[in-house]
């Protein structure tokens, strides 16, 4: 993923709404999203290069979801892992996010630069490995790209105030949410962040939906599980000139954690 709108404990209807862009290389080989014959019951898409995915959920009631660290003057190490992985790991892990972040956060200079959420649905909690400093995250509206957690990115500010909206007034309407994920609308050069790409490239990059025959977004995924565990996973597949390239809707039930348990 390369920006990520979540809405955790924030309508009475919704423990968790989720609406997202994958920001990838054409040519990764990328398998829809699906439940997963190998998962132990993952549901949600597969980087087939990696093995891993940038968005899924458990139906045992776990969330994660990711996205990269833009830092181009970073190498990653030759044969390092992929970061697709730890979202897999933490969906088939059974430990409370909080204890699982932080055993990540020991070893996760192995992994190029991310930013991860993960959550039981009880509680919802990131890590970046830029700051890995794990962060309990309350109910609210939340909202990351390609940097930190509370970096002011044009695109991350105009998204989360949108996608409040969105949620507030509709739980988060699919097809709302969906055209909130196709804004391709460019952000002003004097507002545009220094992450090294140098300033054209920061302007091709700075919609929340990029366009491109080499990279760009592949796929919009908006996520909606309510109180009572019914939970829909909508994804949308993108070509380079942004068509559609077809769109997978899956419904499922997950475990919800009574709150008044904890």
């Amino acid at each position: 993923m390369c920006i990520i709108f979540a809405a955790f404990r924030s309508h009475p209807e919704y423990r968790l709404v989720v609406a997202a862009n994958r920001d990838e290389f054409r040519d990764r080989p990328t398998e829809a999203a699906h439940r997963w014959k190998d998962g132990g019951g993952i549901i949600g898409g597969r980087d087939l290069r990696g093995g891993g995915t940038w968005m899924g959920i458990h139906t045992d009631g776990r969330f994660a979801a990711l996205t990269n660290f833009r830092e181009p003057a970073v190498i990653p190490a030759k044969g390092a892992p992929s970061r697709g992985e730890l979202v897999v790991s933490y969906l088939q892990s059974g430990e409370a996010p909080q204890a699982w972040l932080a055993r990540l956060a020991r070893r996760s200079g192995e992994w190029g630069g991310f930013s991860l959420f993960v959550s039981d649905l009880g509680e919802l909690a990131h890590l970046s490995n830029r700051r890995n400093v794990p962060d309990a995250l309350g109910p609210g509206i939340w909202a990351v790209s390609n940097g930190l957690l509370g970096d002011p990115w044009p695109k991350v500010e105009r998204g989360r105030a949108e996608f409040r909206r969105a949620v507030e007034e509709s739980g988060g309407d699919v097809e709302r949410l969906m055209a909130l994920l196709r804004d391709d609308s460019a952000a002003d050069p004097s507002e545009l962040p220094d992450t090294g790409v140098g300033p054209e490239r920061e302007r091709e990059l700075s919609p929340i939906f990029i366009r491109g025959p080499l990279y760009g977004t592949r796929s919009s995924t908006v996520l909606r599980i309510r109180e009572d565990g019914r939970g829909t996973m909508v994804e949308q597949q993108w070509s380079g000139d942004g068509s559609s390239e077809g769109r997978v809707e899956i419904e499922f039930d997950v475990r919800v954690p009574d709150l008044r348990e904890a």
